[in-house]
């Protein structure tokens, strides 16, 4: 057996002077020459369009990088190239980042314009996210004019925000330090706390549907269910719906078109002996009684989810209520409904404990509710009247603090002006009046002003100390056009107003803008340019709005301007989730 050639080792230690290079000898005539190098095949495949080859591993491997997602698979003949096939079309390449605004304009109408729909590319993490918000905020010239961001519950855009609000606080640019900066989106944040609850799901909820995914299997079923219903004298126009794991509300769409048809299911399981998922007359109340109490969950979801993107004064109640709907089901005899809202007022106590203060602040700028409906709810809530108190008082002291930010812009413009003014009228006194006379007046101008400044109440206190509207008599009150019409009045709080009540609670906006991104960006326009897929998005909004036309109207528009565009197919594909 051969012995094997020495190996060249080089031995090199920066801190020793006496490092040894260790070289092989000289090469011996007679050993055979070594073996020419292949030449590499060239790459064919489609899959080289999203995978990037890495260098060989320490074990000798060959392996490939997904451009997008950065998942690594083998890359060795042997391997061949199915697997990085099969990935392309799973890719979570959440390629885009859209940034929505949320304003009042001059004629006190709530705006809502997408800025920026860019592209992203990874990695998606909580730094590289701050450093391209913040760059849009500059681009847009708008640092110094934001109020909050609402975000979901990713952990990247926890980290993000924190980022973010310390960059715009070291320029001094938030209003009270960032304290009203973070707001979390409040549908996400619905569906974590009834998913919870979900989880706790019986045999009833099962059997619903099973019953459900029978029926709708075969067109058969569907024929002999109809038939059913009509012997009953029952009609099905709205059908029966089967819900879907990423939206509860589905399970609640899907217990009230079943319970309609409770009488038929009956009807059903003798017709079809096939059928053996009818629930029985005490599941069906079980499942009436989960409805009752998913309900109020349903419609402050539908608040939420709405394209209106409704005033923030409007949700307090409904969050509130909720709250109290879970503390009066924790009482409940039933066990199943019991646990269900023992593990929904945890995950509630764990993303909107502090809830009150955002959207307490905002419902006390409705004249029909202001600080007493606050009260009234805390005390409701809090068992203890101390805790309740103390709440009540952290939310009148946000509400001070905040209010003294815009009082401190009016002293800038006065002092400006009555330096003007000042000016103006000593160079026109009366030769009469010398020179010191002038400073004792100047002094007791000084003097009144800080007596009066002591006693005088801000317009915060007099807004708080006016009766409130009657709720009844305004239901339908458009709280905007109340504060446009006192502005006069409340010139720095209408300012303040403005700023809480336009919050966004939700990231709906955000949210149908990728919808509508999905549908303009699929496999057969992969290669649109960012810069081009931005534009078609963002004109169209500055241009019609949100409430103009609903997202399958936009995308009908703004395929036509695609059929009619000279597409790029430059550049890599992407797609948008």
């Amino acid at each position: 057996m051969a012995e094997s050639p020495p190996i060249d080792l080089e031995i090199l230690d920066s801190d020793d002077e006496d490092a040894v290079i260790m070289k092989s000898p000289p090469p011996n005539p007679a050993a055979p020459s070594p073996a020419p190098l292949k030449k590499m095949k060239k790459t064919t495949s489609v899959v080289w369009d999203d995978f990037k080859k890495l260098p060989i591993g320490l074990d000798g491997r060959s392996r490939a990088k997904c451009k997008w997602c950065g998942k690594t698979y083998g890359s060795e003949s042997s391997n061949g190239t199915k697997n990085m096939l099969r990935h392309i079309p799973k890719c979570p390449r959440q390629g885009y980042i859209c940034l929505t605004a949320h304003y009042v304009d001059e004629n006190w109408k709530l705006k809502s314009i997408i800025l920026n729909f860019c592209h992203m590319p990874p990695p998606h993490t909580g730094i590289a996210l701050s450093e391209k918000i913040f760059k849009f905020l500059k681009d847009w010239g708008i640092e110094e004019k934001v109020f909050s961001i609402t975000l979901d519950n990713a952990y990247n855009n926890d980290n993000m925000q924190d980022l973010l609000k310390a960059k715009l606080n070291l320029r001094n640019l938030l209003l009270c330090g960032g304290a009203f900066f973070h707001v979390r989106c409040g549908a996400h944040v619905l569906n974590l706390i009834v998913q919870e609850g979900l989880k706790v799901i019986d045999k009833s909820v099962s059997k619903i549907r099973e019953t459900v995914k029978y029926i709708k299997g075969s067109e058969i079923r569907i024929c002999k269910f109809e038939e059913c219903a009509q012997q009953l004298g029952i009609r099905t126009a709205k059908g029966l719906r089967l819900d879907v794991t990423t939206r509860w509300n589905a399970t609640y769409d899907m217990f009230e078109s079943a319970m309609k048809y409770r009488r038929v299911f009956a009807h059903l399981e003798i017709e079809d002996a096939n059928y053996k998922h009818c629930p029985s007359n005490d599941e069906w109340n079980r499942v009436e009684r989960i409805a009752r109490f998913l309900k109020p969950f349903y419609d402050i979801t539908t608040l939420f989810s709405g394209t209106d993107y409704p005033t923030a004064n409007l949700y307090f109640h409904g969050v509130s209520q909720i709250e109290l709907l879970l503390l009066e089901e924790i009482e409940s005899p039933d066990i199943f409904i019991n646990d269900m809202a023992q593990r929904m007022k945890e995950k509630f106590d764990k993303y909107w404990d502090s809830y009150s203060v955002v959207l307490a602040c905002a419902v006390v700028l409705d004249p029909r509710y202001k600080l007493d409906f606050v009260d009234y709810i805390f005390k409701k809530i809090e068992s203890n009247d101390l805790t309740a108190k103390t709440k009540l008082q952290h939310v009148r002291t946000q509400l001070y603090q905040l209010f003294s930010e815009y009082e401190h812009q009016k002293p800038m413009v006065a002092e400006n002006v009555s330096s003007c003014v000042g000016s103006s009228s000593h160079s026109s006194a009366p030769s009469g009046i010398d020179h010191e006379e002038d400073m004792e007046v100047d002094e007791f101008d000084y003097y009144e002003s800080s007596v009066s400044g002591n006693t005088k109440k801000s317009q915060l206190d007099l807004y708080l100390e006016e009766p409130r509207l009657n709720r009844k008599q305004y239901a339908k009150l458009d709280v905007l056009s109340w504060w446009k019409q006192n502005d006069n009045r409340f010139s720095e709080l209408s300012l303040m107003a403005r700023d809480l009540l336009s919050i966004p609670i939700t990231t709906v906006a955000s949210e149908s803008t990728f919808s509508i991104g999905s549908k303009i960006l699929n496999q057969y326009r992969s290669c649109l340019l960012p810069e081009n897929v931005e534009a078609l998005i963002c004109t169209r909004t500055w241009l019609c709005g949100f409430e103009a036309e609903n997202a399958n109207d936009i995308t009908r528009q703004l395929e036509v301007q695609l059929s009619s565009m000279n597409i790029s197919t430059v550049g890599s594909a992407t797609n948008v989730d």
